[in-house]
């Protein structure tokens, strides 16, 4: 079961809450079948800005880009919005949240989210954090983020902004939800509803240690929404609740909608921990639906199981890895309107390490099938994300460490893959790599090497269209960059199911050197 650190900090825990939750990169060219993948960040808009040290020991990290999300236009694919953190911090969130936007699918130009004083005409905050973006079937894009406070205050707080040229600019900032200490609010997603013009849903954890200190944790799912394309929010309130079971949290709430009956599904995990907060006691994935357009929810069904374990480097358990543990991703078919939901587990590998794991509901979300492997066996694999095409194809991306050899403790190598799954049918997958091999320990470091807590996919035409962290060696105000890249799915690549241990190298931790 994951360990988390003790609550007696409440912001620091709440912003980490996710972590622990060769010599140089292969020079191997993406393996990838579509457009070629193009850098999406370029430079650093918030170079000089000097504001949210937290203290002596709070470092920035210059030029880095992680955590990105994207957006594609449902009525033309070639125009796309990406969001990311900027200049990332080791002790929480980012100096600002940066977009990028493209009109013919592979120029991409920049822009500022006005998400904290870093940007130009930004929010009062110190720092941002948790960037998405959405874009609605009128072309309005939406996109979210947190604004967080240390030195002035100890805020945290929801925000919202649209656009109407397609990333260009910004508008309609909004504070949706802000809160002081002892209360923290986490891991906000925001969905434009892709059949209801005008209508988005940001819904998020709330995080309340009052008072603070052992046996007092008590996290909801929150929801605020707009009717009107953003140009007002409603007041938060809670949708999902955990105050029947002391010291119960939810997080990674984030909703997808089945264009064919307009009915909301709200995917999530819910933890429970131990007297003193030190220890996940039970952990499973939820979801709840709305069928009137998120006015009133179901009671939860519980999906899958959490079997996450903590992310370490399988050469070397005391050098920690951050990525999407505990954080859902959930996709409809929009044809059938079967859900799935794809998570990191360690139901293959006998709680060792966590791979890619799949399951999916083809009767709205009321029962749930057993745990497929999608990712190769006996490799960890990381920070899943998913699609459905509009034929029916099932695209998952995620990082993986195959390349990593027994002995190398220097280097990490990691590579991003694509999975497809025709019609969803696990025996016709399909994978390949889109990224090239590069160190993951050249990232950022915030409670363990951190390329984002989750990274972007979404339907794009006949295809999809990923967004992933790289980083670079050698090059410390310059670690990471985005890239996105456009992909046919379901074609090339080898035939691989998870069984094939061909270039899978097994990983094994020792018993007694696992984190614990």
């Amino acid at each position: 079961m994951r360990v988390f650190p003790p609550l007696t900090a409440l912001t620091t825990a709440a912003l980490l809450l996710v972590t622990v939750a060769g010599a140089t990169p292969a020079a191997a060219d993406r393996d990838s079948d579509g457009t070629p993948p193009v850098k999406v960040s370029h430079g650093d808009p918030y170079a000089k800005c000097t504001i949210g040290a937290r203290s002596p020991d709070s470092v920035v990290y210059p030029g880095t880009e992680v955590e990105p999300y994207l957006a594609v236009d449902p009525r033309d694919p070639k125009r796309v919005v990406t969001v990311f953190q900027q200049d990332r911090w080791n002790d929480g969130g980012a100096r600002g949240l940066a977009a990028g936007w493209t009109t013919d699918g592979h120029t991409f130009h920049r822009s500022t989210l006005p998400f904290s004083l870093c940007a130009p005409g930004g929010a009062d905050y110190e720092r941002a954090t948790d960037p998405w973006v959405s874009t609605g079937p009128d072309g309005t894009v939406y996109a979210g983020g947190e604004g967080v406070d240390f030195t002035r205050s100890t805020r945290s707080a929801l925000l919202a902004a649209t656009s109407r040229d397609g990333g260009r600019t910004w508008k309609n900032l909004t504070t949706t939800h802000v809160d002081e200490q002892p209360f923290f609010n986490d891991k906000p997603t925001l969905t434009a509803d892709p059949i209801r013009k005008g209508t988005a849903y940001q819904v998020w954890n709330r995080l309340d240690n009052d008072p603070p200190g052992p046996s007092s944790l008590d996290g909801p799912g929150y929801i605020s929404l707009t009717r009107d394309g953003g140009r007002t929010w409603s007041k938060a309130r809670p949708f999902v609740r955990t105050s029947a079971v002391p010291n119960t949290q939810t997080i990674g709430h984030l909703i997808v909608v089945d264009r064919r009956t307009g009915t909301l599904y709200d995917f999530f995990d819910r933890l429970t921990y131990s007297d003193d907060l030190t220890t996940v006691v039970k952990a499973r994935y939820q979801m709840v639906t709305s069928t009137d357009a998120g006015r009133s929810w179901s009671a939860p069904v519980t999906v899958a199981r959490d079997t996450s374990v903590p992310e370490v480097d399988p050469n070397d358990p005391a050098t920690l890895l951050r990525d999407g543990t505990t954080l859902p991703s959930p996709a409809v078919d929009p044809g059938t309107g079967t859900l799935y939901m794809a998570y990191e587990g360690s139901d293959f590998s006998g709680g060792e390490f966590d791979a890619v794991q799949l399951v999916r509901s083809t009767d709205g979300g009321r029962t749930w099938g057993t745990p497929e492997l999608i990712s190769p066996k006996g490799v960890p694999a990381f920070s899943p994300s998913i699609a459905v095409t509009e034929r029916g194809t099932v695209a998952l991306t995620y990082y993986d460490l195959r390349f990593l050899k027994p002995g190398n403790t220097t280097t990490l190598p990691t590579a991003y893959q694509l999975a497809t799954l025709q019609h969803g049918n696990s025996k016709l997958r399909t994978e390949r790599r889109i990224s090239r091999v590069f160190d993951w320990l050249q990232a950022p470091f915030a409670g363990g090497y951190f390329l984002g807590d989750y990274q972007g996919l979404a339907a794009d035409g006949k295809g999809v269209r990923a967004v992933l962290t790289e980083t670079h060696t050698g090059a410390p105000r310059n670690r990471t960059d985005v890239y996105t890249s456009s992909l046919r799915s379901g074609s090339g690549g080898r035939a691989a199911h998870p069984g094939d241990g061909r270039r899978t190298p097994r990983f094994r931790i020792p018993r007694d050197r696992r984190a614990e």
